[in-house]
């Protein structure tokens, strides 16, 4: 089952040309996400089922992402550190000491069901729910708010969520 669209649309649109949402609960978006849509990253080539969860520790969030790969597991860490003044939706990630990226939430579900990350010179873009499929209303949604925001929505690509492990529902989510 999907998200539905009609019942977590809570973003203002007022606010469309602003970069980043305004505030993030880092122990609310602790957990597993699903990446339903992205921009091709190297680091991404030849995954499937790609998944992020996020550990709120004291001073940083631990983020482990994990992809099938030539059908074995891919898994990689890193830590990402809320930039100070932002709100918590600012973050800089750092998989490899010196290399480092931003992450920048960009849009955020009310319920933390789903959200949109993207980059601040575009290079990158995400959309995640907490399960494996989103509404097809809901994700066009996202895609037009990425284009309004200066985002090149054609080189986003959906992501293949079709492993045969178990996969929670929305039930599952919305029931949390």
């Amino acid at each position: 089952m999907k998200i539905p669209f009609s019942k977590h649309i809570a973003w203002d649109h007022s606010r469309e040309a602003e970069e980043t949402v305004r505030n993030v609960d880092l122990n609310r978006y602790a957990g597993k996400w699903y990446e339903i849509a992205a921009f091709p990253a190297w680091f991404e080539k030849g995954c499937r089922c790609s998944t992020a969860e996020f550990v709120h520790m004291d001073e940083y969030v631990e983020v482990r992402t994990s992809c099938e790969r030539d059908g074995k597991l891919a898994v990689s860490t890193a830590r990402a550190f809320p930039l100070p003044g932002t709100g918590d939706s600012e973050l800089n990630v750092r998989f490899i000491w010196p290399f480092q990226s931003d992450y920048w939430i960009i849009a955020l579900d009310e319920n933390y069901q789903y959200v949109m990350v993207g980059h601040p010179e575009k290079k990158y873009l995400w959309i995640m729910s907490r399960v494996p499929q989103l509404d097809e209303k809901l994700y066009q949604s996202l895609v037009n708010r990425a284009l309004a925001k200066g985002y090149d929505v054609t080189r986003l690509k959906r992501a293949d969520q079709s492993c045969g492990v178990r996969r929670r529902t929305s039930q599952d989510a919305l029931a949390v």
